[in-house]
């Protein structure tokens, strides 16, 4: 038995597919699919299901799981205790992000450029995803760090957050739209307004979705949503089509204006789009991860929160702050 066949098998059950799976580990499809069975007879005893269209794991394989886990953390942490001796930081950082964080809002890419200049030997894994994926795969320990769209006022049981961006969402139309009328450009447009009309807004899962949900319940309806797209440039273009009202994060004037759009102030009640960096709140298990994490809540500003304190969710619902680990355009997605 080796160590990466098992590292084989946790990941084939983490993705329940073999493709996937080797994918994540950057290797071939067939040599995964060898290795785990060349443990299934080592062992004796078949660890996976795969009778159905998803892998699925065995009642032995249940079983053989947590070991497997086990023995790699233990694996890992010979190797973090190493190099701690040794002064160098390496291992694997999982990270994910929301559809066009990396954008304008911050440089995600240089942020993370700098952090590898200076840990060369810390491997960075960067995904895009909805923030209902992320905050799942969090919390089951597949991701350390996630850039989400917050849907509600505190996180989720289990999860620490530094709020970097937080918006009014706007109604964004089409410069000739029936909706801009004096009196509304100067008071703004209550939510139940946007009743029976076609919304364009950010795909279920996410946070921006589920503000907006959330807020035309409170407002006594369900919204029409007739086009759904991943980035919310694409939101504020198909709106400037007169295909429909985007609901937004709010845009300066002179930014709307080159998009083709009017924005409108959403009243009764007033919506708003937040972004979070988010994190286990036990941490991150190794070193690297924590002093990634440590970088990006000093390089993104906390807003809102009290000079950088982090919200953590448990079942009280209690704030407190969350130490930052030593260092060894998107909106609610």
């Amino acid at each position: 038995m080796e160590l990466r066949q098992l590292q084989y098998f946790v990941a084939v059950v983490e993705e329940a597919n073999f493709t996937r799976a080797a994918a994540r580990l950057h290797l071939a499809q067939p040599g995964v699919s060898a290795q785990i069975r060349q443990l299934e007879r080592e062992l004796g005893q078949p660890l996976l299901d795969r009778s159905g269209r998803s892998v699925t794991v065995t009642e032995v394989g249940e079983a053989v799981l947590t070991y497997a886990r086990a023995a790699l953390a233990a694996a890992e942490g010979i190797r973090q205790t190493v190099d701690q001796f040794s002064g160098l930081l390496r291992g694997r950082v999982r990270i994910a992000l929301l559809s066009g964080a990396g954008s304008n809002r911050f440089d995600m890419a240089s942020l993370l450029a700098d952090f590898h200049d200076a840990h060369p030997q810390v491997e960075i894994s960067l995904t895009e995803d909805t923030s209902e994926r992320m905050l799942i795969a969090l919390q089951r320990g597949a991701l350390d760090i996630a850039v989400i769209g917050l849907m509600d006022e505190e996180p989720p049981p289990g999860t620490s957050c530094q709020v970097v961006v937080d918006e009014p969402l706007v109604a964004a139309v089409a410069p000739d739209d029936a909706l801009l009328t004096p009196d509304v450009e100067r008071t703004g447009i209550p939510l139940a307004a946007l009743r029976d009309r076609a919304l364009i807004s950010l795909p279920r899962g996410t946070g921006l979705r589920g503000v907006l949900e959330r807020a035309c319940a409170e407002a006594g309806f369900r919204p029409r949503i007739a086009f759904e797209a991943a980035a919310p440039q694409v939101l504020a273009r198909l709106a400037a089509r007169g295909l429909g009202v985007a609901v937004v994060p709010a845009l300066p004037a002179e930014e709307a204006a080159a998009a083709g759009l009017r924005t409108l102030e959403i009243t009764a009640p007033r919506p708003r789009g937040r972004v979070a960096l988010a994190w286990r709140t036990e941490g991150p298990a190794g070193p690297a991860a924590r002093a990634l994490l440590g970088r990006l809540r000093a390089a993104l500003p906390a807003v809102g929160t009290g000079g950088g304190a982090a919200v953590t969710g448990h079942a009280g619902g209690a704030r407190r702050a969350a130490g930052a680990a030593p260092d060894h355009q998107a909106v609610g997605a």
